[in-house]
């Protein structure tokens, strides 16, 4: 009995290691391919990030009712971003991870709604209430900002910025890790900071 309760645990260890290791290799790490994903945007449209392969990918993870993503669009700063970046052929993605459950949760008409109303300029809005996409790429806040190279590489993961309140007028004196990325990668340089910790509100994630 004592063999059999020693080889059922050995099997268990090993079955738990092969799964941290599957982990490891499928989530998102700087330097690493970005994880494929189908998502719906508010328009009812099927949207893989496969479509974009050969350009610059913006992910924003977003949700209207966090003070911090209301930092960066009542200064209008996500809102230039957009067009200054979707402009020169970015890819500009919004992603709301919110679970239906949740108070927080908007419909997608209540989404594009809210968008067109503060002026935003994003590629696709694209609705992910399972939360597969947010936790694939480790999505712990909104705004979590990913920056994503022609080749499908995740170049940059983490904040917005270095300025880690919810105060509009701080956007003025923030280094905006986004830019500083997109800057970098596509002027062919290697992307000085590649990761940093994003702040903000956290995803409300379906259980």
């Amino acid at each position: 009995m004592v063999r059999c309760a020693l080889v059922r645990l050995v099997w268990a260890v090993a079955a738990l290691t092969g799964a941290l290791l599957a982990h490891a290799q499928t989530a998102a790490h700087p330097g690493h391919p970005a994880p494929a994903f189908t998502l719906t945007d508010v328009a009812g449209h099927a949207v893989q990030l496969a479509d974009f392969r050969g350009r610059f990918v913006v992910l924003e993870w977003n949700n209207p009712s966090c003070p911090f993503v209301h930092k960066h669009y009542d200064s209008g700063n996500m809102q230039a971003l957009q067009k200054r970046f979707t402009a020169s052929g970015v890819a500009w993605l919004t992603i709301n991870s919110t679970a239906t459950a949740h108070p927080e949760f908007r419909k997608p008409a209540e989404l594009a709604a809210w968008m067109r109303h503060v002026g935003g300029a994003p590629t696709a809005i694209l609705l992910d209430p399972e939360g597969t996409v947010g936790r694939a790429y480790g999505a712990r806040v909104t705004p979590h900002m990913m920056v994503i190279d022609p080749k499908g590489i995740l170049v940059y993961m983490g904040a917005i910025d270095d300025k880690r309140s919810s105060n509009p007028a701080d956007v003025k004196s923030a280094m905006n890790y986004v830019v500083a990325a997109l800057d970098d990668a596509q002027a062919g340089r290697v992307v000085g900071i590649g990761h940093t910790q994003a702040y903000g509100c956290s995803i409300k994630y379906a259980d």
